[in-house]
């Protein structure tokens, strides 16, 4: 990043922080990904909260960044989903930090959903609610029974639909690369999409868009109908759609393929995901019989007899080889995730799901555009 683009960033930053410091900052713990342009977004979080720790997703850190944030003084500490998922871990780890200090959980994925009503009940400060990022995030804590505390989403805002495309985008991008470096190509395979959500609506308009022939399979059956009515072949069922597919892209937040599913995928197929492979792949379930290789960087056969198939990036998010980049669209979304922070520390939300309001929402879009559309 340039200097002059990092100066505008952080005044960008500087000024959306302004418009929504609360009055008493929260202390907050924040998990992101740790891409190059992410430490201006951290000191931003900082301008509206005490950060307390920040928890970079382990597959997606970006050294020059890491070390900018540790030189601007914050705390980094190892993330994984076990550390949220023991209650009394995740109390002991929220007490080392912050201990008596209202909180703000700052989350991309449901990390703290599992101990979310420990922490609520048991930490001596006050959980003032999570702010999430992410539609399988937004998921995981819509499942539980009752929310113990407010759970700001962004990830239904119409400010994240520019990133949800260009997302799409990238993943497309990423998976060719990664077929090119061994001689394949997109054209002349059929791509099954799994799931027709945001992302998956998108990468399967890009592969479209490039000639391929695009399947699209989801469990809900209006999602599919919508896939068909845009000119999609839609999948009778995921078995069916499975056996001719040269190219999957697993875009469901959710577990796309299971260990009985990757022995039906035809030979050859290429498989991407767009987030974490313990999100999307049971590959812990695959039969002992398949034997594992490294035949390219970043792609992976496996292979047993009469079968064999190509996992893309381990089965994680295959666009973060490429930087995941999405251009500043992305500032949109981190710029309500500030603002998400300040409505959860006045203390004025009930325990539920919330979004900010289309006020707070225009506002940080008139920002936006002061900044990046000159």
């Amino acid at each position: 990043m340039e200097n002059f683009e990092r100066a505008r960033l952080d005044a960008y930053f500087g000024r959306i922080a302004s418009r929504f410091a609360p009055i008493e900052q929260p202390a907050a713990f924040l998990i992101t990904h740790l891409l190059p342009e992410r430490p201006a977004f951290v000191r931003g979080v900082a301008g509206v909260t005490e950060l307390r720790s920040v928890l970079p997703k382990p597959k997606s850190v970006h050294a020059e960044a890491l070390r900018q944030i540790e030189a601007d003084g914050h705390a980094c500490d190892t993330l994984s989903r076990e550390l949220f998922a023991d209650p009394d871990r995740a109390v002991r780890f929220i007490e080392t930090r912050a201990a008596g200090r209202p909180v703000v959980l700052l989350d991309v994925g449901g990390y703290f959903a599992p101990s979310l009503d420990a922490l609520c009940d048991r930490f001596s400060g006050q959980i003032l609610g999570v702010v999430e990022d992410t539609e399988n995030g937004h998921r995981r804590y819509a499942d539980l029974d009752k929310l113990p505390c407010p759970v700001a989403s962004v990830a239904r805002s119409p400010l994240k639909d520019p990133e949800d495309f260009l997302v799409g985008q990238s993943v497309v991008f990423s998976t060719e690369a990664l077929m090119r470096s061994r001689g394949d190509i997109l054209h002349g395979r059929t791509a099954l999409v799994i799931g027709f959500g945001k992302l998956g609506s998108s990468i399967a308009r890009l592969l479209h868009a490039k000639g391929v022939r695009v399947a699209v399979y989801d469990i809900d059956p209006v999602r599919r109908t919508q896939a068909l009515s845009q000119g999609f072949t839609v999948a009778r069922n995921r078995d069916a759609g499975l056996t001719y597919a040269g190219l999957l892209l697993c875009a469901t937040g959710a577990i796309s393929l299971r260990g009985e599913d990757f022995p039906r995928l035809r030979n050859g197929a290429y498989v991407a995901t767009v987030t974490s492979s313990e999100d999307e792949l049971e590959l812990a379930g695959l039969p002992d019989v398949y034997e594992r290789a490294t035949i390219g960087e970043h792609v992976t056969r496996y292979l047993t007899t009469g079968h064999y198939f190509y996992l893309l990036n381990g089965g994680n998010a295959v666009n973060f080889l490429h930087g995941a980049s999405v251009g500043p669209f992305i500032f949109l979304v981190q710029a309500e995730i500030l603002a998400a922070s300040t409505a959860l520390a006045r203390g004025e939300l009930d325990p539920g799901m919330h979004e900010i309001s289309p006020t707070d929402r225009a506002a940080i879009a008139a920002t936006w555009l002061d900044y990046f559309n000159r």
